[in-house]
């Protein structure tokens, strides 16, 4: 069984606020650092307000590097394909990304890294920031969302 999509362009708001979260989630042991500069009043006295400041300021320079990093994906050229309305074919071989009825691309299930399936969407992840995300609502029916959750659980994705 083949499960076809409805065509779905990914928002360039979605791909940043998802691929954000992504890597603060991949990335948590930065997060420590901003912590132990925290820790530098208690052997350091009248230390308190520049640590902080240096602290604030690490979280984010951290925040606004990866930010711009994702902002500029969705402008580059080359990933212009990424944002443009696409329909999908899930089955247990490959997801075929399809542009149109005679151009399309597969993604092997061996390429796919791990699988997000939240309230009403699919999370398919290549790498930390390359994903495939699909909303409920592109599948034709409920048997669809199903069949795609069968297939990632015999893979062993999620």
């Amino acid at each position: 069984m083949i499960v076809k999509t409805k065509k779905y362009q990914l928002d360039n708001k979605t791909y940043i606020s998802i691929a954000l979260k992504n890597v603060m989630l991949e990335f948590w042991w930065v997060w420590i650092v901003p912590v132990v500069v925290m820790l530098i009043p208690l052997f350091v006295e009248g230390a308190l307000g520049w640590c902080l400041g240096i602290s604030i300021t690490l979280i984010v320079l951290y925040v606004l590097f990866w930010l711009i990093q994702f902002a500029g994906v969705t402008q580059l050229e080359q990933n212009k394909i990424l944002f443009e309305k696409l329909a999908y074919e899930i089955d247990s071989r490959h997801i075929m990304i399809k542009l149109d009825s005679k151009r399309g691309m597969p993604v092997t299930w061996d390429t796919v890294k791990k699988v997000k399936k939240g309230k009403d969407y699919f999370l398919f992840f290549l790498s930390k920031v390359q994903f495939i995300y699909l909303p409920n609502k592109v599948f034709r029916t409920e048997n669809d969302v199903k069949f795609v959750e069968t297939i990632v659980k015999r893979k062993k994705l999620l």
